[in-house]
């Protein structure tokens, strides 16, 4: 009831439970205090997602996931984590640059100081050496926090929330979470939902799309996904599992810019395995090397220096086409991108809607609690109400209680 009517906070609950009727009627006039609310929430962390599962899975009987049309996006949501309390490798080195700069600027004015006798003299010495001493122990602090953060595999450290990262993001970049949702592209009800502390969304893509095909029971499901999301092997495990995917390939921002041809100049035959160039040359198989997992196939010719439209193509020696052995894959998926240009619209008018809505609900501060496990159980108390509200505004109130009995 208090996330359906947007009050998160366990002191806003507890305030609630005293002087709401509705919520009085509702717990029959028990009124916790703020603290119990918090370890209800906390000790149940696991209960709480079984029944944002649950809720999916009468949203299936229902048949509201007939389309089988899935969307998959994350947004990052603030942690309760100032960025002055976290710490990566390139602000920890602008710290303590300050820091020493602090102090070559204090010493200096107390020799200056040292050389002038005066009894004001001896009050700023005071206040100087006061402010070396402060300073010294900060560093003394955050050489042993240096230390505690090249032992974490990300090399980060938050002395607020633990499992809190710092992400970029379109503005400055905020220090919390990346909440990963596979959203029905019919009704924009949340299929399925992952709380994560990766800042990156490439390698979510397969995860993903398997928890939200097991969700909705269906088999023949159709994924669509940002280019954040553009991983070969990912792909490929879409399409190993019966999966259609419709992912853009990121652009080659550095041939853009250069006004030089891109891979998609460069025509394959597969009958001949060899690709021809813009100048209608061909490029053969070379060598075959393994970077990553993935077996790649490189093709190039040897007229590339006499080429007039050299200029256009390469700076080197010549130029290099580099094949994926699965590449084909890739090439279909890409054709059914050209055959639906409105699909990526389909994507940004499903996924936009639930992020912007959660975000209106939590407020500029996003999640209240802390660590991975507790922010994960609070996310999914926002996504039961989201998908609530939808269900209400489809169906009505009356038909989703008798569904509910049933």
């Amino acid at each position: 009831y208090a996330y359906l009517n947007r009050v998160q906070s366990s002191r806003r609950i507890e305030r609630e439970a005293q002087r709401n009727v509705e919520l009085m009627w509702l717990t029959e006039r028990l009124m916790p205090d703020h603290k119990t609310i918090s370890d209800f929430r906390k000790d149940n962390s696991k209960a709480i997602r079984g029944v944002c599962r649950e809720f999916v899975v009468l949203c299936r009987r229902l048949n509201l996931f007939a389309q089988a049309l899935v969307v998959i996006d994350g947004s990052k949501f603030k942690a309760v984590n100032n960025r002055d309390r976290n710490f990566t490798r390139a602000k920890m080195k602008r710290r303590l640059a300050q820091v020493e700069a602090s102090l070559d600027r204090y010493f200096e004015q107390l020799d200056q100081a040292d050389h002038e006798e005066s009894s004001i003299n001896e009050g700023k010495t005071v206040n100087l050496k006061d402010k070396i001493a402060t300073l010294r122990q900060e560093m003394a602090r955050l050489s042993a926090l240096e230390v505690q953060m090249q032992t974490s595999p990300d090399k980060q450290v938050s002395l607020t929330d633990p499992d809190a990262r710092s992400m970029k993001t379109r503005g400055n970049g905020i220090v919390g979470y990346n909440v990963q949702t596979a959203v029905d592209a019919k009704h924009h009800l949340i299929i399925t939902h992952e709380v994560t502390n990766k800042g990156s969304d490439r390698g979510q893509l397969t995860p993903m799309a398997t928890k939200a095909r097991e969700a909705m029971d269906a088999k023949d499901v159709t994924v669509i996904a940002d280019a954040g999301y553009f991983k070969r092997a990912d792909i490929l495990s879409c399409h190993e599992a019966g999966m259609t995917a419709f992912v853009p390939r990121s652009p080659n921002l550095g041939n853009r810019a250069k006004n030089s041809f891109g891979k998609k100049d460069f025509r394959y035959i597969p009958e001949r395995d060899e690709y021809r160039c813009p100048a209608n040359e061909r490029l053969i198989w070379r060598m075959t090397s393994e970077e990553d997992g993935l077996t790649l196939h490189r093709y190039w010719c040897t007229h590339c220096e006499a080429c007039a439209l050299k200029s256009q193509c390469t700076t080197g020696k010549e130029r290099r086409v580099i094949r994926w052995e699965h590449e084909a894959i890739l090439e279909a998926m890409q054709d059914r991108l050209d055959g639906d240009p409105e699909i990526m619209r389909v994507r940004r008018q499903t996924v936009e809607h639930p992020y912007g809505t959660l975000k209106a609900w939590m407020g500029s501060t996003h999640f209240l609690t802390k660590t991975l496990n507790r922010v994960g159980a609070e996310m999914s108390l926002h996504v039961l109400a989201y998908n609530l509200k939808r269900v209400m505004n489809i169906l009505g109130i009356k038909p989703l209680i008798q569904a509910i009995q049933a």
